[in-house]
């Protein structure tokens, strides 16, 4: 009755949420496994390693994308499935790229053509110049009747191989590939011309 506060708080301690009423029998089964030593460990070591300040956490998260980016880079020139870009992953991509791989199209001639007819069009010589133009437009048809007899041969060819997966977005991925230069593909070409992908 007389007893100063502070003594009569420390008298009745508090019970919190993380502790019981009544001390755990050591014989009791805890509920959860123990953690292997290995997990543990690895906590801890993450729960050090999380950054203190925004500042690092941004220069961890650079540093992040910079090795993801380099490992993408290295596995686009090497062909390691495991580290491409989502938009080269999988088999259906894969067997695109090959499809186009294994033959000649006239779009990956394009650059060469175009540099060639660009330079054929500085010659100032009267009818000559309507040769050059006729030589844009026959390259453009041809690119163009390529593009379309390969898009319906692949769309077939993936129906055969793959009747139950989802081939969306395969027939333009392997078209923008055929304008590429067979030497500057990325990822690059795993098999030779006139091979069956």
């Amino acid at each position: 009755m007389f007893r100063s506060r502070s003594k009569a708080q420390a008298a009745t301690p508090e019970v919190t949420a993380d502790q019981p009423k009544q001390p755990r029998d050591p014989q009791a089964p805890k509920g959860r496994p123990t953690p292997k030593r290995s997990e543990s460990n690895a906590t801890r070591r993450s729960l050090a390693s999380t950054p203190t300040t925004r500042k690092e956490a941004a220069k961890r998260q650079r540093e992040a994308r910079r090795a993801d980016l380099a490992r993408q880079r290295e596995a686009l020139a090497s062909g390691d499935e495991r580290y491409l870009p989502a938009r080269d992953k999988g088999p259906v991509r894969s067997f695109a790229r090959d499809f186009v791989d294994a033959r000649y199209s006239v779009a990956e001639f394009f650059l060469p053509l175009a540099v060639l007819i660009l330079i054929l069009s500085m010659v100032n010589k009267g009818a000559f110049q309507s040769y050059v133009l006729l030589a844009w437009l026959v390259v453009i048809l041809m690119i163009a009747i390529n593009s379309v007899i390969t898009a319906i041969t692949l769309k077939r060819a993936l129906k055969q191989r793959f009747p139950d997966e989802n081939t969306r977005g395969a027939v333009p991925y392997a078209l923008m590939r055929t304008l590429q230069m067979r030497r500057l593909r990325l990822p690059k070409p795993k098999v030779k011309r006139g091979a069956k992908p």
